[in-house]
């Protein structure tokens, strides 16, 4: 993707409205983004979820209910109807920008009905050791889909088709187990937080079973027929068996008749993990790539004391860079959220030159970060606070144009100064002019990097933070500046 210089975004976050006209809202903004330079759009879940339209789309309970029946109180999903969804995907298709679609396979919720079953009880936070023995319980693992009325499928699922669950109605109070089915085992090949991280939460599909992995094939060739997407962002993948990935993925694209683009959250911040399921999933998967968003984060909290010469240092994009998806924040790590790591507003301008203007990694934008947004909810703290998050789409708009128009060919790096880091990019043959950045976390300040033009030539800050133009000398060397916490981009004039 990095070649093409191609752009994407998260095109929603944890506090996206919920009065099922977003689809519309994605349909309308089609070309504007597209406009913009954004390439592909990472659209929210779009299944019907447990909690109604109330659901961010992560608490799945119906695969094939796009918006379509009524269940779980509603027909239309937090986003919209079946019908919106589609219309929002064609219109970006049109429009030139791709689309990919939010994969949720991990786990079930909102059963319809409850089972009995024997299983062994662990600690939430330790599957190697039993803290009981085996008893009967009972589980929410029946879904038979009666809204649905097997419309699309008559697959049904039961006790059978999940490893273990994190509820007993006959102990509804406990919250600090998880419970593995009998005759079962975590799946292996994941995460090995707690032992095995194999189960997150609610009903955990077990991928062991064939009839589950023929359903899941049998669900994606449904879904690939009726939306038409172009690639999938596939949730929760340190807790699913990393073997899976790569052959649904290949069924999916054999049944396509096309190359699906992969993006995987693995959610952690060892690059060596990262390396480990890259490994296993195969090069047509990619991977967010965790470890440089916690660099932002870091340095955005460090008042202008972080390193910047580290800023890429134990990341994916440096060491994979053609499996690395670059971002500054998501809706898991956005402020109130469970994996919250916020990267201060100063800071926020400072990421997004770092992921758009440099030659690796597939750049992904964040909804708040382009339009803005403010919403109230609980902290981890128990009180209730309104968040505010100002829109940075004037910066971001000037970096997607210089990302288009100047951003290609050689990259040289200028790494020599904890406060100021820059880089220039040399162009190639059918963008011939040139592009310097520099960046500061602190202060204000120059530096001298060559650019491989005549002497003479004339380069503007394209962000307009300064006037001055930088007239390179007869080696091809310029002084460029920057202002402190700021960013400025140099274009060839």
């Amino acid at each position: 993707m990095s070649e093409h210089n191609a752009v994407m975004m998260q095109f929603f976050h944890w506090y996206t409205r919920d009065d099922g006209a977003f689809w519309d809202e994605v349909a309308q903004r089609a070309p504007e983004l597209a406009a913009a330079g954004i390439d592909a759009l990472w659209l929210p879940p779009a299944s019907k979820g447990t909690n109604g339209t109330k659901d961010v789309g992560y608490g799945v309970y119906d695969l094939y209910d796009l918006g379509e029946f009524d269940q779980k109180g509603t027909v239309r999903t937090r986003y919209g109807t079946r019908a919106q969804y589609l219309a929002a995907i064609k219109a970006l298709q049109a429009a030139g920008v791709r689309v990919y679609a939010d994969i949720v396979l991990n786990h079930r919720l909102g059963a319809d009905g409850f089972e009995t079953v024997r299983a062994t009880p662990f600690p939430i936070d330790d599957r190697r050791t039993p803290k009981g023995e085996p008893r009967e319980i009972r589980v929410p693992t029946s879904f038979t889909f009666p809204g649905r009325n097997k419309t699309h499928s008559a697959f049904e699922w039961s006790w059978r088709h999940f490893d273990g669950c994190d509820y007993d109605h006959n102990n509804p109070e406990d919250k600090s187990t998880v419970y593995l089915f009998e005759g079962k085992k975590w799946d292996d090949r994941t995460s090995l937080e707690f032992g095995s991280y194999a189960f997150l939460m609610g009903a955990d599909l077990d991928f062991e079973s064939q009839e589950v992995n023929d359903e899941l094939n049998t669900w994606g060739r449904w879904f690939m027929d009726t939306t038409g997407v172009d690639g999938f962002r596939f949730d929760a993948v340190k807790h699913i068996s990393a073997p899976i990935f790569p052959a649904w993925l290949e069924h999916m694209q054999k049944h396509a008749g096309k190359e699906l683009f992969t993006v995987a959250e693995y959610w952690s911040g060892n690059l060596a993990e990262l390396h480990w399921f890259l490994d296993e999933a195969g090069p047509l998967f990619t991977a967010f790539d965790v470890p440089l968003h916690y660099n932002f984060h870091t340095a955005s909290r460090s008042n202008g004391n972080y390193d910047m010469r580290q800023l890429f240092d134990g990341t994916l994009v440096k060491e994979r860079p053609l499996q690395a998806v670059t971002f500054v924040t998501n809706h898991d790590s956005q402020p109130l959220q469970s994996l919250e790591s916020v990267i201060e507003p100063w800071f926020v301008s400072l990421a997004y030159a770092a992921i758009l203007l440099r030659r690796d990694g597939y750049p992904c934008l964040f909804y708040p970060d382009y339009y803005g947004s403010e919403y109230e909810d609980f902290g981890h703290d128990g009180n209730r606070h309104k968040v505010v998050l100002p829109s940075h789409r004037v910066l971001i708009d000037t970096f997607l144009k210089a990302r288009k128009e100047y951003a290609y060919g050689e990259q040289v790096d200028y790494f020599d100064h904890w406060n100021r880091i820059g880089w220039v990019r040399m162009g190639n043959e059918e963008h011939p002019k040139a592009m310097a950045v520099l960046l500061s976390d602190k202060s204000e300040g120059t530096k001298w990097m060559g650019t491989g033009r005549p002497g003479g030539t004339t380069f503007r800050d394209l962000t307009g933070h300064i006037e001055e133009r930088v007239v390179v000398n007869d080696e091809g060397f310029g002084e460029f500046r920057c202002k402190g916490g700021s960013v400025s981009v140099w274009v060839q004039e």
